[in-house]
């Protein structure tokens, strides 16, 4: 089995980590949102909508909280 050196930091101010990016996208929150559809001969077969949110569970009540409070002020 071989052994693969350690990146410990990035190598250039341009390179990112993994670990940076998802820790960034818990952080904040990610959407993604798109949709697919699949014809033949202008007749819909097949549809695919996607929606999907992705966050820590500490960012997803702050942004509970926050729509919360906004919708109660009048």
């Amino acid at each position: 089995m071989e052994n693969f050196p350690r990146r410990t930091e990035p190598s250039g101010s341009g390179d990112v980590v993994l670990a940076d990016l998802l820790d960034r996208a818990l952080h904040k929150g990610l959407v993604i949102w798109g949709e697919a559809t699949i014809s033949v001969a202008g007749v819909d077969l097949v549809y695919l909508g996607l929606k999907v949110l992705l966050a820590s569970t500490d960012t997803a009540e702050r942004m509970r909280k926050a729509a919360v409070s906004s919708v109660a002020k009048p």
